[in-house]
């Protein structure tokens, strides 16, 4: 099975997936990693990039360490502006998705949900949901939507979609590779309470995975899944 992770920053792969991923690889699956923005310049008043340059490069590779922990088969680090994806065009975000749907032709794609407070994720979840229309001959079957800690479920009711899953992976096995991808991402962990701690993150999988009877689970909507 080909699989292809599209997300908006680096850590938001193995925070919304990670398990789910290390799973794949485990099974002898493809799985193919985009990553839309760059993660890093939001935190200045001005986007300049060039005077982000050491941070840009550390957090690149903190990606290729986490998906080297995950393994994954391929990652695509791109440089749209970090949360400021809302001034780019939908249809440039679209087609690199799109050409990563023609290089992998992914059966399963997994990307962020609708309901997210990051307006970089509900900006790629468009995006995606373009690039998959179902058009004849199309190979993707199913299509995925998962959470992020500190996006998510930062969301207040009613101001979007909640985040109510649908579709569960049993990532008992599998927990303790995810934690440890997201150990690489030095930069973008917070201490206990932040939802985006490791003891946060391995709670939230344990009680998704307790909601179904497992040890741990990484939850998702289901956007769409056919069965042949």
């Amino acid at each position: 099975m080909n699989v292809l992770v599209v997300a908006a920053h680096p850590d938001d792969e193995v925070l919304g997936c990670g398990g789910t991923i290390a799973k794949h690889s485990q099974k002898g699956d493809s799985v193919h990693v985009v990553i839309l923005a760059e993660g890093v310049t939001s935190r200045d008043i001005s986007r300049i990039p060039e005077q982000r340059k050491s941070e840009l490069s550390a957090l690149a590779k903190m990606a290729y360490q986490a998906s080297e922990t995950l393994g994954v088969t391929s990652l695509s680090l791109h440089n749209f502006p970090d949360n400021r994806m809302d001034s780019c065009d939908l249809l440039d975000i679209i087609k690199i998705i799109e050409t990563a749907i023609k290089q992998h032709h992914p059966d399963m794609i997994y990307t962020h949900h609708p309901g997210d407070v990051n307006i970089d994720h509900r900006r790629i979840h468009e995006a995606v949901v373009t690039a998959c229309r179902p058009l004849p001959g199309s190979q993707i079957k199913t299509l995925l939507f998962f959470e992020v800690a500190s996006s998510t479920e930062w969301q207040t009711p009613h101001s979007a979609p909640a985040f109510t899953p649908n579709w569960f992976v049993d990532i008992s096995d599998t927990l303790t590779i995810k934690l440890k991808a997201l150990e690489t991402y030095q930069s973008e962990m917070r201490p206990w309470p932040h939802p985006r701690s490791l003891a946060a993150l391995e709670y939230l999988a344990k009680w998704r995975g307790s909601t179904i009877g497992v040890e741990a689970a990484e939850a998702f909507v289901l956007g769409r899944n056919l069965i042949i």
